[in-house]
């Protein structure tokens, strides 16, 4: 095993290029999701059924979308191992067949959102929102095929550490979809007056530009390395398959992870509403925060990746180890912040008295879990930059469905502690999530386990 000290001296060499990588794709990550409180803000002022049906809308589009975008998360290490090896037509190859499989993924999904479509008012939708959920979701199928052709792209530049154009994308994106937002929702400067419908629109033609703008910057780049279009466009059904078999496990734990909040929101739709509303406040302010950790676990899988692409393992550990750290430094302070301040982050959303002491007591469950939730997404980062997809999905189905989860609903209906009692499950299932995989990633960086690591890997094909 390494010896602490040579795991002290590799963190510190590795944070400088850790905070490069991990700090635009975190900005990029916060930009990404103040795309989602845009829309709700601009809707709020069009009517009840305009916020109902941009909520549930997107949500149904997110969970649909989400498993497309985990199917593609392969790339980070089929790309990463490959430039760090530097054999970047490899890495070229990897990205052909990522862009294939998001023609086929948006047929598929297209699908899927089609019998959604068709099927709302069985959701127990009242009509009125029905409606207005129809229109926005069949905008939005529209940005299904740019979305993932976007985030195969973002895959390639990030795993080559190009992530200034991913931030810089995003953050420029927000503007298109203010603007869009105010021609079509409230029909200004002569566009009609599309209220939810118009938001739809307006995240389409957002996405659109996401997917331009990175197509713009990728080609760039070739053409900087003296590539130009050179790039083999055959499709390859080995390679494919590595892309699949890396990403369907991704796509799985993805599901997992947002699947259990999601239930955790349903189960709280059954107490009052004064508990969902505190709920959905403190889930918001906890998925604020974990953008953060998110772009650091992305930074952590393309810093892993290129490390074991250059044979590398002390450095691979190091970069994992530098990614852990720094996640834990922020998610410190967050969580603080949700100790200290609470009432003031509740009161940006809500000013009912009932609300904000609910929330305040959830938000201190949501102090708790920050640090667990942070090394949990940054320690699924580090092991997909290993080659390792399948320990984050055996994690999440152990600690969220099997242990977490239900512990949350016996304390929230049995024992009788509501809201708080499915929170606390929550955070119980984050422990025992981070606990599992950062166990695992010892393992992997442990000099006598490298043997068993390189079991589990999948190696591109020459």
């Amino acid at each position: 095993m390494h010896s602490l000290a040579d795991m002290m001296r590799g963190t510190r060499r590795e944070w400088r290029p850790m905070l490069r990588l991990a700090g635009p794709v975190a900005l990029g990550e916060l930009g990404w999701m103040a795309m989602g409180l845009v829309d709700t803000m601009m809707v709020g002022r069009v009517g009840p059924e305009a916020i109902g049906a941009v909520a549930i809308g997107s949500h149904l589009f997110f969970v649909i979308a989400i498993t497309g975008i985990g199917m593609l998360l392969g790339l980070d290490y089929l790309v990463a191992h490959a430039y760090g090896a530097g054999r970047l037509d490899e890495a070229r190859r990897a990205l052909v067949q990522g862009l294939y499989l998001s023609v086929a993924l948006t047929a598929v999904l297209t699908l899927v959102v089609l019998a959604l479509d068709a099927n709302l008012t069985r959701l127990g939708l009242q009509p009125a929102v029905a409606a207005a959920t129809r229109p926005y979701l069949r905008a939005l199928l529209w940005s299904l095929l740019p979305l993932l052709l976007y985030a195969t792209l973002r895959r390639y530049l990030q795993a080559l550490g190009q992530v200034r154009a991913i931030m810089l994308a995003l953050l420029s994106a927000n503007i298109i979809n203010v603007l869009v937002n105010w021609l079509l929702v409230f029909g200004h400067c002569g566009f009609p007056r599309l209220g939810a419908a118009g938001s739809g629109w307006a995240t389409t033609a957002a996405r659109v530009y996401l997917f331009l703008f990175l197509l713009i910057a990728w080609l760039r780049y070739e053409r900087r390395h003296g590539q130009g279009l050179r790039l083999l466009w055959r499709l390859d059904l080995g390679r494919l398959r590595q892309v699949v078999r890396l990403g369907l496990p991704a796509a799985i734990q993805v599901l997992l992870e947002c699947g259990v909040f999601a239930v955790a929101t349903v189960l709280a739709g059954g107490l009052t509403a004064t508990a969902l509303a505190a709920h959905q406040i403190a889930l918001s302010a906890a998925a604020f925060t974990f953008m953060v950790p998110l772009g650091i676990s992305s930074a952590a899988a393309v810093r892993v990746g290129q490390a074991r692409g250059r044979g590398d393992i002390a450095a691979a550990g190091a970069a994992g180890w530098t990614a852990l750290l720094l996640s834990a430094g922020f998610t410190v302070v967050a969580a603080l912040l949700f100790v200290c301040a609470p009432g003031a982050i509740v009161r940006v959303f809500t000013t009912v008295p009932e609300v904000i002491e609910t929330a305040v007591t959830l938000l201190a469950i949501a102090a708790m879990f920050q640090l667990f939730d942070g090394l949990q997404v940054v320690a699924t980062g580090a092991l997909r930059g290993f080659g390792d997809t399948r320990t984050p999905m055996l994690a999440n189905l152990a600690g969220h469905w099997l242990f977490g989860l239900p512990i949350g609903a016996a304390l929230c209906y049995r024992a009788g502690w509501g809201v708080t009692g499915l929170w606390i499950g929550l955070c119980i299932g984050l422990v025992a999530v981070s606990i599992l995989l950062i166990a695992v990633w010892r393992l992997r960086t442990a000099a006598p386990a490298t043997r068993a690591a390189h079991a589990l890997i999948v190696e591109p094909r020459a």
